[in-house]
């Protein structure tokens, strides 16, 4: 066993330093160390909060985080009170935290948290889909390929998707997936959320991806319904049309075809006919 050291995951604010609760206030005060993704933007939250940090501040990003664990699992074993930190929201969801926690709870070192505002819920609950059951996707993969093949593994997913995803590539990303979940299939872009610009744009998928082209900025977090069991027969037309999209980008059609119907729920065999009919 080991001695006292204790991790604590603080969530930080989305937006609104007003989120920030007492317990992390006394947290960033008291902590033997604190890591944070970006050392500046603490020292400017601290600031913000008046909060005077007396233990030491080190880096925790994603390049470093493999080799900072360690480092960090030696401080709790020697007894220190260790709080992470990242940019917004949680440790550990889509941010650096998720190794540190793995390691610390290997060494039987206590684990706790410091709730704080997630733009996961904060987006599910303003999003109007339903909220009872739901899953968090993380980034879309960035190559298309990848993402076609994740989307399409997704097109029979039950559960509200949460997404997150860079503005640059929130168009692209729109657009796969009303190709692989339907252009009507209900869907809120949540831009900013917490801050002075906060937007929450909602519609199908397809007119989501056309407003999207126009350029968008800011913190993205996307909310898709689920799929919807006997709510209609798959579009064939839509199906072949994505295989086809596939095929140009390279993929084997054979591999596309068994994608793109595994995600639809159609038989891989009435897909494979109506593509090579359409081929000749």
């Amino acid at each position: 066993m080991t001695g006292e050291g204790r991790l604590v995951l603080a969530g930080a604010p989305i937006g609104q330093a007003g989120d920030v609760s007492p317990r992390l206030r006394e947290a960033l005060a008291a902590a033997d160390v604190v890591a944070a993704e970006d050392t500046r933007r603490l020292r400017r939250l601290a600031t913000e909060l008046g909060v005077e940090i007396g233990g030491r501040v080190v880096s925790y990003y994603d390049q470093n985080e493999a080799g900072r664990a360690q480092e960090l699992v030696e401080a709790l074993k020697q007894g220190r009170t260790v709080v992470v930190i990242t940019d917004a929201g949680m440790p550990g969801v889509s941010d650096p935290g998720y190794r540190l926690t793995h390691l610390a709870v290997e060494s039987g070192i206590t684990v706790t948290a410091l709730p704080g505002p997630s733009a996961v819920t904060t987006a599910l609950a303003v999003s109007g889909l339903a909220s009872d059951r739901f899953c968090f996707e993380g980034f879309p993969p960035r190559k298309t390929g990848d993402r076609a093949r994740r989307l399409s593994a997704l097109a029979v997913e039950e559960r509200t998707m949460v997404f997150f995803e860079a503005p640059h590539r929130l168009a692209d990303s729109l657009a796969a997936m009303a190709g692989a979940f339907g252009a009507d299939r209900p869907a809120a872009v949540c831009r900013e959320l917490t801050k002075t610009y906060e937007e929450v744009r909602r519609g199908g998928l397809g007119e989501l991806a056309e407003w999207a082209a126009g350029g968008v900025k800011g913190e993205i977090t996307v909310v898709v319904a689920g799929h919807v069991p006997g709510a209609g027969e798959p579009d064939m037309d839509e199906l072949v049309a994505e295989v086809d999209r596939r095929v140009a980008e390279g993929e084997q059609r054979r591999t596309a075809i068994a994608d793109v119907a595994k995600g639809a729920g159609v038989p891989r065999r009435e897909l494979y006919d109506l593509v090579h009919k359409r081929i000749g």
